[in-house]
């Protein structure tokens, strides 16, 4: 969505759009990094057609941020998610044998690089000890599992059983997408997931009141992680 790319976009240096329709693709330099930038809207196909284009593109690895509701019991609005896994739970082949959420001829759950991993979490618990230091209000970090499917998740039932099932750590609709596009050409890959709602019946005004709180808190990691990678 808009309010999840607007910072960074804001501070995108050299800019030039390599892409208006149907999604707007910048490419320039942020935070010492040579990037290329999308907004990839709602939804997988979405999320996996600009993921296809930015391989086409060279990217060389993906980290695809944004806000996701919390089905993690110990988990509130705020608070952050490292993708280490993500699954498509709302694919289900089971009548023919396979575990749910497996697409048949691709495994059950896309792995992230480990090395994003690290640096992404890394950044995420330092930019809370910094804010907690600095008197803000101080956010959870997780690393965990990262259900995608193309549904709103606004059922504490429905939060349970993405718990129950996948070990959720949150939901969105987008990321398990990206991550089977980047796997199938060996791109390495990290989910950044702030939380805006915990999936419950209050997740719609949750949502919307906590969304650009969550993206700011998004927009930090993510330029942190660039950071890192620009001193390697």
């Amino acid at each position: 969505m808009a309010e999840e790319v607007e910072r960074l976009r804001a501070g995108l240096q050299d800019a030039v759009t390599v892409l208006d329709a149907p999604f707007t693709v910048q490419s320039g330099t942020l935070a010492g990094v040579s990037v290329l930038l999308a907004e990839c809207g709602v939804g997988k196909v979405n999320a996996a057609a600009l993921t296809q284009y930015l391989v086409s593109r060279g990217a060389r690895s993906c980290v695809f941020s944004g806000v996701a509701g919390a089905t993690a019991e110990d988990l509130s609005v705020g608070d952050v998610v490292i993708g280490d896994t993500a699954v498509q739970h709302d694919v289900d082949v089971t009548a023919l044998g396979y575990a749910p959420g497996t697409v048949p001829g691709s495994p059950p759950e896309w792995q992230a690089d480990d090395e994003l991993v690290a640096i992404a979490s890394g950044v995420a618990r330092t930019t809370a000890a910094r804010g907690e230091a600095n008197g803000s209000p101080t956010f959870r970090v997780l690393v965990g599992t990262v259900a995608t499917g193309d549904q709103f998740i606004s059922s504490p039932d429905k939060a349970a059983a993405l718990r129950d099932v996948y070990d959720a750590a949150c939901a969105e609709m987008e990321g398990a997408a990206c991550a089977q596009v980047c796997a199938a050409w060996g791109v390495p890959f990290v989910i950044v997931r702030s939380i805006s709602d915990n999936a419950n019946h209050t997740a719609t005004v949750d949502f919307r009141a906590f969304t650009r709180l969550a993206a700011e808190r998004a927009d930090r990691i993510v330029t942190g992680i660039l950071e890192a990678l620009a001193d390697q």
